[in-house]
């Protein structure tokens, strides 16, 4: 056995540290060395060790070397190992390379010219090269993917058509912002984006019941709308159809616009008017009527076809919004109202003739030419009436007190001239304000606004009899 053992360890030489170990293993198991043998005492026998001893030892020796070359390979890295295997932490240290090459990106390899990768086209996020332009790519017929069908597809983005629910919840908000902004191009856009299908001749039907219920300039929109929609979205088709259902639904429109016979009667003439409905369309109802609304409306149509006969012109039937027409117009109009209030007295009728001008902003003139009125008046039946106006538009709402105040103001600057004509201005000015004040027209600041003629008078005889300007 002995000679066996050195046989094995000429084979595979052990180093000194390896024999150091096996020594103290040997010597923590109670064993002893001896003339170069390991001797293992049993019982007074002696033994020597077997294999699985040594190859033990072996192990462990090799094992320890291993731990050694880790912990110094890893010193820079602020982690070691102890003798027993485990990790101790040490302090950081940034990793070193002793060529420099750890976090070198340049090819290792001594090929290159030191360019960037793919002339600078890589990356991540990268579409390509400045100025490429990719040409289209020719189908390869060899590609056993390869399908005829495909070289000849369209590809186009499918719209589904649209339902009686969603058609009126999308075309109803259009038609809404139209009244807004008056810009029929905006709205033939947007339509054409819809796959309308069968529900095209809905829309002019849409439109004209929203405009039934809406002011006078919105309708007039309304009528320029449908002109300029037909050809692009609509077609002479759908406006019939249109206007159909229209006359159909007359006597549920009634209940909510008494007045939308006589309206649609007006919308169909313009159409007429405007080329985009036939001019038999009103024939073709004779003798097949029998709802007196839809023969009013037919009748009003008729009427109103045969005046623009006469000279009548069919774009103004609506007139125009009230920011649309100019100043001198809207000066008159407001004259022109003034006057036939004067003549009938009827408040109420001068209250919906201001609502039918649609210039909030410019109710101030109409304060203005009111007093003035009154000041160029002889008797005090207009000081009276015009008194009874203003405080019932202004308990109404229908103008504002800003506006009236605006309206007062003006007079109160333009007063001085005023007084050329009319000497006793100053006078019935001072008493219409008082009077307004205390009827809540004006407020208190308003009426201490207002300016007062200076008398003359002769202050004595000793002045020589000059004439002093006192204020009152």
């Amino acid at each position: 056995m002995a000679t066996d053992c050195k046989a094995w360890l000429n084979a595979n030489p052990v180093e000194e540290a390896d024999l150091s170990d096996f020594a103290s293993a040997e010597e923590d198991n109670g064993g002893s060395v001896s003339g170069g043998r390991n001797l293992n005492e049993t019982n007074g026998n002696w033994l020597s060790l077997s294999s699985n001893n040594i190859q033990e030892a072996r192990l462990k020796a090799k094992a320890k070397r291993r731990l050694r070359k880790t912990s110094s390979r890893d010193s820079g890295r602020g982690d070691s190992l102890s003798d027993n295997g485990d990790a101790v932490r040490g302090a950081p240290v940034t990793p070193a390379s002793p060529k420099s090459k750890l976090m070198d990106r340049k090819s290792r390899c001594g090929k290159g010219r030191g360019l960037p990768k793919k002339g600078g086209a890589g990356g991540k996020g990268v579409w390509g090269r400045s100025g490429e332009v990719y040409e289209p790519q020719e189908v390869d017929k060899k590609d056993p993917n390869y399908d005829d069908a495909q070289e000849n597809c369209v590809y186009e983005t499918l719209v589904l058509p649209l339902d009686e629910r969603d058609f009126e919840k999308t075309v109803t908000p259009i038609v809404q912002e139209y009244f807004e902004h008056a810009d029929t191009k905006e709205v033939a856009e947007q339509l054409s984006e819809l796959n309308l299908g069968p529900m095209r001749s809905e829309v002019p039907l849409l439109a004209v019941s929203l405009a039934l219920e809406a002011k006078t300039s919105q309708r007039e929109l309304t009528s320029r709308l449908l002109a300029d929609l037909c050809g692009p979205v609509l077609t002479c088709g759908n406006l019939e159809s249109a206007f159909d259902k229209l006359l159909w639904e007359l006597p549920d429109l009634v209940l909510d616009t008494p007045g939308a016979p006589q309206l649609v009667g007006q919308f169909i003439a313009r159409a007429v008017s405007d080329q985009i409905l036939s001019e038999s369309y009103i024939d073709g109802y004779k003798g097949r009527v029998n709802c007196e609304y839809t023969r009013a409306a037919l009748d009003r149509a008729a009427v109103l076809l045969k005046m623009s006969l006469g000279g009548l012109r069919m774009d103004n039937q609506w007139g125009a919004g009230g920011g649309q027409k100019p100043i001198t117009q809207l000066i008159k109009e407001m004259n022109l109202l003034l006057k036939e209030y004067m003549l009938s007295g009827d408040g109420a009728e001068a209250e919906r003739c201001l609502r039918d001008l649609e210039v909030p902003h410019f109710h101030h003139e109409f304060v203005y030419e009111a007093i003035v009125m009154v000041l160029e008046s002889k008797g005090d039946k207009m000081f009276e009436m015009i008194l009874q106006l203003l405080k019932s538009l202004s308990a109404s709402s229908v103008i504002t007190v800003d506006q009236i105040g605006r309206g007062y103001e003006r007079v109160y600057m333009d007063i001085a001239d005023i007084n050329i004509d009319v000497p006793r201005a100053y006078f019935i000015l001072e008493q219409f304000v008082d009077k307004s004040f205390s009827l809540g027209i004006i407020n208190v600041k308003l009426r201490d606004y207002c300016p007062s003629r200076g008398r003359k008078r002769f202050i004595s005889e000793g002045d020589g009899g000059v004439i002093k300007l006192e204020s009152c």
